[in-house]
């Protein structure tokens, strides 16, 4: 029985309130905390009416380590579950080292001015979470997170040698608003317009934004459109799947959300560069995020499904083998049970199983990790009863490109 912080009260923080919520015999004390109480206090109604659990909420600038140090200090968790903006990790990494407290996040640093996400910043730690005997687990979504797992998963039950692997990430789901993402707006933003890139013959390769695409036949999702993008598991995988000579990552999109997308590029909505506004600086990003439907408020009226999942081939027993390992995941059923979109669920919920892993033991290990780095099988065990199940095919066919 352990206490747990959770920090941040977007879809994400919803869906991992209400799974730890669903697990007490780990997860004894709960506190969720965000910039915004009121945030909290909204979740930990929903948390005591569906879960019957009673949590408690706290006001916090995650910005500020020495405030985030002061909360932790006085909840006394284990563990703080981090699923606030990226930009923040690194100060809740320092407040985790300042109170001796373990670390989760489910997406890796990147600097407020600056699109560029990468792992270096928070590998950077690795001695630090050594020498304090703390563990810290970097990206534990689906994708970084699921993802990972389902390689080394493939890596250490089907696979001697894997040679490609392509992630691919669909969601066939309809909200019904004209324009909006499925996570925070700011972030989503950032990492579609970024250049593609992927790793091939050991090297990296560019390609312009979302201009390298196909279709794939997804189960129960359909025929889509998917869009060759750079994804920050890409670069974790490289280092610790062994043989590895290409991985890419893919991500569908609809012709109306990718139009809306160009005209607020063409017009410098989604820029990230300060502007002067009636005297005042603001980024457009920031104020179009603003003006977009909050991501947690999309769930009650979303239909269909998601589907991700990982292509790989490679060799077994010296021959060619073809493995391809998915989720297929309901938004109405996920708002059902924890008032949240498909894509908030399919983060939340290995978030708050690779908490359940790193307190019962089975993934404490000080120092910074992936999540590929530990034993895939107790995650594979019980992800589905938590509500990810996964399927494994063996396609006769190459993937379409």
């Amino acid at each position: 029985m352990s206490r747990v912080l959770i920090i941040g009260a977007g879809g994400v923080g919803s869906v991992v309130t209400h799974k730890c919520a669903q697990v007490p015999e780990v997860f004894s004390d709960i506190m969720l905390a965000s910039r915004t109480k009121a945030k909290c206090d909204k979740i930990a109604k929903d948390v005591k009416q569906l879960q019957k659990r009673k949590i408690a909420t706290a006001a916090v600038d995650a910005d500020d380590p020495k405030q985030t140090a002061k909360l932790i200090k006085s909840f006394k968790p284990e563990l703080v579950i981090n699923v606030a903006l990226p930009y923040q990790d690194l100060a809740i990494m320092e407040a985790c080292l300042a109170t001796g407290t373990h670390y989760l996040d489910t997406a890796n640093y990147e600097p407020p001015t600056k699109a560029k996400f990468e792992y270096k910043w928070q590998w950077a730690y690795k001695k630090k979470f050594e020498k304090a005997g703390l563990t810290a687990i970097l990206g534990c979504g689906f994708d970084p997170g699921q993802s990972n797992i389902y390689c080394a998963w493939a890596a250490k039950h089907h696979f001697d040698e894997i040679n490609t692997i392509d992630i691919m990430d669909c969601n066939a789901g309809s909200h019904g608003k004209a324009f909006a993402t499925n996570f925070n707006p700011e972030i989503n933003i950032r990492e579609i317009t970024q250049r593609g890139k992927f790793w091939e013959q050991g090297a990296w390769k560019e390609t312009d934004p979302l201009s390298v695409h196909t279709t794939f036949d997804f189960a129960e999702c359909g025929p889509k459109e998917m869009y060759l993008m750079y994804h920050e598991e890409l670069e974790s995988l490289v280092k610790n799947i062994k043989g590895l000579q290409r991985i890419r990552f893919w991500m569908t999109f609809g012709k109306p959300y990718l139009t809306h997308l160009e005209v607020l590029q063409n017009v410098g909505m989604t820029s990230i560069k300060p502007i002067l506004y009636e005297g005042k600086e603001i980024v457009p990003l920031q104020f179009l995020k603003a003006v977009l439907p909050k991501p947690e408020t999309l769930g009650e009226n979303y239909s269909g499904k998601t589907n991700i999942g990982c292509w790989i081939e490679g060799k077994k027993d010296g021959k060619f083998k073809r493995y391809y390992i998915y989720n297929v995941c309901d938004h109405a059923a996920c708002y059902k049970e924890v008032r949240a979109q498909a894509i908030s669920y399919t983060t939340g919920v290995p978030a708050m199983l690779g908490a359940k892993l790193l307190l019962t033991d089975q993934w404490k290990r000080a120092g910074v990790w992936n999540v590929e780095q530990f034993n895939p099988d107790p995650f594979m065990k019980d992800i589905g009863g938590h509500g990810l199940p996964w399927v494994e095919t063996a396609p006769t066919g190459p993937l379409p490109i």
